[in-house]
């Protein structure tokens, strides 16, 4: 019998904060910066990955080193923030939560110092016992060591875990530290790409955590 999941990990962009819109707009202005194409939210939802160098390359034509990097993602950081305050949760979020039985804490690639101010914001901190975002200058990196951390930071083993994600990073960093991963359609990743992983998928975050806690 499978073991079960005493403790949930919640992605944040694009499964508890619906910025899918505001992430594709902030593409466009790091893309255009170098002079590439436009991206339709779909095109991302089917080429987006980690790291997002690779997903920059690929939509450039061309290889971008970290130098080149680091300047699309600032663009991108800058063009995110003029419109962070118009994303709202996703519709089931704080249910989704509350139906939870066990802890729960949330770990992002955003940048900590403005992730934390911005959980509080939405009124979630409560629910969660550690919030714990990017602690660099740069992102776009994969989530295995960021997630291994945050789980040494909390004490618990990955055995006892699961993770509630939108993207096939989210189900890899899972693995590496033996968590389940349920992934939701309503985020960055197209839910055809979910679905062919092989993880549980979900297309509201009130169903992710049932299939979380089965």
């Amino acid at each position: 019998m499978a073991r079960a999941r005493t403790h949930l990990v919640w992605d944040w962009n694009g499964t508890l904060l619906n910025d899918l819109e505001l992430v594709v707009t902030a593409t466009n202005a790091a893309i255009a910066s170098v002079g590439g194409p436009a991206t339709t939210a779909d095109e991302h939802r089917t080429q987006f990955r980690r790291p997002v160098s690779e997903y920059y390359a690929e939509v450039l034509g061309r290889a971008v080193d970290a130098e080149e990097f680091g300047r699309l993602d600032k663009i991108f950081h800058e063009a995110y923030r003029v419109g962070l305050t118009t994303c709202e949760l996703a519709d089931d979020a704080v249910s989704a939560m509350q139906s939870w039985s066990g802890s729960q804490s949330l770990l992002s690639m955003w940048f900590h110092e403005e992730l934390v101010p911005a959980v509080e914001g939405y009124g979630l901190t409560t629910l969660l016992t550690r919030v714990d975002g990017l602690r660099a200058a740069v992102g776009g990196d994969l989530k295995a060591a960021h997630l291994a951390a945050h789980l040494a930071e909390l004490g618990i083993d990955g055995a006892d875990v699961a993770l509630i994600g939108d993207s096939l990073d989210d189900a890899d960093a899972a693995a590496s530290v033996g968590a389940r991963c349920v992934l939701y359609t309503g985020g960055f990743t197209h839910p055809d790409r979910l679905r062919a992983s092989g993880h549980p998928v979900a297309d509201t975050l009130t169903e992710a955590v049932a299939l979380a806690a089965a």
